[in-house]
């Protein structure tokens, strides 16, 4: 079992507490440490689209493809038209998308062509009357698995967006993926399997038969950390490495939204003498985002976190470093809709010369970021102008009102509750907090129309829907069926 960066000791009393710590991280992230694979590092989303569309051309015998995006443009169309030719050749396709991130990118007409072929496809949560708030559960993954041999996975969608636009001289999107081979391949496989049983019948058994038997392909230990919707298992896993580092703990991040714990874990290891980094968008694709995680900036910086901004188009990447030893790359960011709301696929390395690579790459990418500091009277500020001579905007408006937001709920509910000591970044939001929620009092009491008419509405809309599962549960326990809401209101038959 290879060395992990709660443990950095090679002496023989050492050796029962790696074997507690990594029976703690199989635990806490609900994923058993697979060995023999090998992990590729793909930069950027020009080799991974390169790497994908030539295993593809490549398969076999079947592609499972699920990723959050496909975008009706030249990258996606180029990518269907390679799957097309496959299904015409036999090869069983599978695909996976998320409604709401094929919203407006991409139409049902878009797969007309490979369900015309043989290849089935299926989307992930489409919005049903009976579950009001089901929509924010998303799938986020990007995976692509080929004849059970290599699978790609990261941050990556199936979009041009990325390979930036030379025509205006926007930069391509800096992004992170993997190719993996070996054992850890069952596991992603089967990741794939739940998702799809979850949308209507399960995988043919054929499509799965002999993952078990995968041999070695490398010497690289990881974990396959295949989140769902409420089991927090990544969550767990980023807490527990923020407090096991003990030299370094580099992150990179696309949306980055800090919430209290995580700050307070990143903060006691950067205290405790750990070099904490972050690296997040300058200008992100999402301006309210940008916002939000600008607002968990100053807790960090005072307790000695080192935060850069990429000074490119958008950095997209979700990774992380730890020690030189351990390394994370995959979908999930740093924020609560990945850890608890979201289907999310990374892989955890353990593994020093794949965990080095990651390491120097981030070196790299600090070279076009500016460090974010505290100003001698604590004001956040940015010290270097975009690569271009312009100043980076913070966001506009939208993010500016997001940022605040996130602050006076954090600021408010410890105030409120009074369950931990409000710190110098926190105290001088509590006037601005008083006098929104007096207004909102006011507001309340002169219109409470306002209110009352948006709650009702509501309140029925909620009570139709808990009386419909009701009673549908109560029929279904009547005849001896149990229900099984992971299915309910999915696509089954294999369009999107």
């Amino acid at each position: 079992m290879s060395a992990t960066p709660y443990a950095q000791s090679t002496s023989p009393g050492m050796a029962p507490l790696r074997l507690l710590a990594a029976q703690a991280l199989s635990r806490t992230a609900g994923a058993p440490l697979i060995a023999g694979n090998s992990v590729e590092l793909l930069i950027d989303a020009e080799r991974n689209f390169a790497e994908w569309r030539k295993a593809i051309l490549e398969a076999r015998s079947s592609i499972l493809f699920e990723n959050y995006i496909f975008r009706d443009d030249e990258v996606a169309r180029g990518l269907r038209d390679a799957l097309v030719e496959r299904a015409a050749d036999g090869v069983a396709v599978y695909v996976v998308r998320d409604w709401l991130g094929c919203l407006g990118q991409s139409s049902p007409s878009f797969w007309k062509p490979l369900l015309d072929a043989g290849g089935e496809v299926r989307t992930y949560n489409v919005p049903r009357f009976g579950s009001p708030l089901g929509w924010l559960s998303r799938d986020h993954r990007k995976l692509l698995v080929v004849d059970a041999a290599v699978a790609f996975l990261g941050g990556i969608c199936v979009s041009s967006k990325w390979l930036g636009d030379p025509q205006r001289n926007v930069p391509p999107w800096r992004d992170t993926g993997v190719a993996v081979r070996g054992p850890a391949l069952r596991d992603l496989c089967a990741s794939f399997a739940a998702t799809w049983s979850s949308l209507g019948s399960p995988l043919p058994e054929t499509q799965l038969a002999g993952t078990e038997d995968i041999g070695p392909a490398g010497n690289i230990d990881l974990r396959v950390v295949a989140t769902v919707p409420n089991a927090a298992g990544l969550y767990r896993l980023d807490q527990m490495i923020a407090a096991m580092a003990e030299c370094r703990l580099w992150l990179t991040d696309a949306y980055f939204v800090g919430v209290t714990t995580y700050l307070q874990a990143l903060s006691s290891a950067a205290r405790d003498g750990v070099d904490v980094r972050l690296l997040v968008p300058g200008t992100s694709d999402i301006p309210a985002i940008g916002g939000l995680s600008r607002a968990g900036y100053r807790p960090l910086l005072e307790a000695g976190v080192r935060v850069f901004e990429w000074n490119g188009s958008m950095l997209h990447a979700k990774t992380a470093v730890a020690d030189g030893r351990w390394a994370r790359v995959g979908s999930s960011n740093l924020n609560l809709a990945s850890w608890i709301g979201n289907r999310e696929l990374d892989i955890a390395v353990e593994n020093e010369e794949f965990a080095g690579t990651l390491e120097r790459q981030y070196e790299l990418d600090l070279e076009n970021a500016t460090e974010i500091v505290l100003a001698p009277r604590s004001r956040v500020c940015r010290e270097k102008p975009h690569a271009d001579g312009r100043r980076r905007r913070n966001g506009g408006s939208t993010g500016r009102a997001a940022a605040g937001a996130l602050r006076f709920a954090n600021t408010m509910g410890a105030a409120i509750t009074n369950r931990r000591t409000l710190g110098p970044a926190e105290t001088a939001t509590l006037g601005t907090g008083a006098l929104v929620l007096a207004t909102c009092g006011l507001l309340v009491l002169v219109w409470p129309r306002l209110i009352a008419w948006p709650l009702g509405a509501l309140a029925l809309w909620f009570a139709v829907v808990m009386f419909r599962r009701y009673w549908t549960t109560r029929s279904r326990n009547a005849s001896g069926r149990s229900e099984d809401p992971s299915t309910e209101g999915h696509e089954s038959d294999g369009r999107p």
